[in-house]
């Protein structure tokens, strides 16, 4: 075998290094802002796994580079594992605003673009820090990039609850994992602050053995609230704390009818009849839509873990009958920051989407129930709570 010299390997390490800086030159940075305005925490969702979600921000500062298309976002941890990869189509599935008639998520000279990401880790890991690489396609400049930006890992969640409701099985609607649901998606701009109180909010409807929100004898259009199967069931405290806001008198309207307008991003203007308690360090959970003249407590009580506070009802911006949760850092709406949470005991039982809530599409059909304890509810789970 031919012997290979010292000045092979010399020139062979040195056109690699010429390669991998032509390829860097390639992608020159770019012209963007980039930032993650609010750290993710870890949290273990009721599918087994571990997530992360948190929004990744991007700003086109110059007129003159034209509208940038995302075309590629990769996310590694602080040892440059891998730990997500989105392509174009991805991107646009995540992206707002929404995507352009080609779709591409594109964010104009002057706009900015909101990548909603979600990772998921793999067993036994948890980053502390997160680096990305944004790839960005131009027009009139070819590629460029935005390469080592770095965002550090919150602890995981530590916050466990009890049941919020007492009994039944729950769809939980537009719940996390689903970045363009009303809640993750909604970016509250209040006050000179951009923030997403409802980062892991989800919309508990009760549904029956089959799977219907409703009473299948009526039509669609005709059901009154008693139709409804969670409608006037007992809302419960998932901890110990105190009642910081409260609010009853708010009529509950019909189902499948458009709800009140409000011009107003706060408790009073979207959550109709409302309980927040703090729950203490620094996490308060908020209750919206309960019915008219079932809630039991005042502001400045104290709670206990499973005492009722009120009825589930369909008062406030709200379509159909359900009870809205939520976490976040503050006792207001606006200004707040969605915080995730688990619920101690959580059974699973498969998953159901919203058409078959109203008997269309393919026919759900049940799953055996697993116990998920310490678990986040993930979108379009059904979830019951063990007595």
């Amino acid at each position: 075998m031919p012997r290979i010299s010292k000045d092979f390997w010399a020139y062979f390490v040195a056109a690699l290094w010429l390669a991998s800086s032509v390829e860097a030159m390639a992608q020159p940075a770019a012209p963007v802002e980039a930032r993650v305005p609010f750290p993710p925490a870890p949290f273990l969702g009721s599918d087994g796994s571990t997530h992360l979600a948190y929004e990744l921000q991007m700003t086109n500062v110059y007129e003159d580079s034209g509208a940038l298309k995302v075309s590629e976002l990769e996310v590694m941890d602080e040892n440059h594992h891998p730990l997500l990869h989105l392509d174009h189509s991805d991107l646009a599935h995540a992206f707002r605003p929404a995507p352009t008639d080609d779709g591409s998520a594109t964010i104009a000279p002057g706009k900015t673009g909101t990548v909603f990401v979600w990772v998921t880790l793999p067993p036994n890991v948890l980053p502390k820090t997160l680096t990305h690489k944004i790839v960005f396609a131009n027009e009139r400049h070819g590629l460029s990039s935005v390469d080592g930006l770095a965002v550090t890992v919150s602890p995981p969640s530590s916050l466990r609850l009890g049941s919020p409701l007492r009994g039944g099985r729950w769809l939980a609607h537009e719940g996390p994992g689903n970045a363009r649901s009303h809640h993750w998606g909604s970016l509250v701009a209040v006050n000179g602050r951009l923030t997403i109180p409802q980062r892991y909010a989800i919309d508990f409807v009760g549904i029956d053995a089959q799977g219907r929100a409703f009473n299948p004898s009526k039509p669609t259009n005709a059901t009154k609230l008693a139709d409804w199967f969670g409608f006037g069931t007992p809302v419960l405290a998932v901890g110990n704390g105190k009642v910081v806001a409260v609010r009853d008198g708010q009529s509950d309207h019909e189902p499948l009818t458009p709800p009140p307008a409000s011009n107003e991003l706060s408790l009073i203007g979207l959550f109709g009849n409302y309980v927040v308690i703090d729950l203490g360090g620094g996490s308060f959970a908020a209750y919206a839509h309960l019915r008219k003249g079932t809630v039991r407590v005042t502001q400045g009580q104290q709670v206990t873990l499973g005492q009722v506070i009120g009825e589930l009802g369909e008062s406030g911006s709200s379509a159909a009958p359900h009870l809205h949760f939520q976490v976040s850092n503050a006792a207001t709406f606006e200004g707040s920051q969605g915080l995730p949470y688990v619920f101690d005991r959580l059974n699973v039982c498969g998953t159901e989407h919203e058409a078959q809530l109203f008997g269309q599409g393919d026919r759900w059909t049940p799953s055996p129930c697993h116990a998920a304890n310490g678990s986040l509810p993930l979108n379009d789970m059904i979830v019951e709570w063990p007595k």
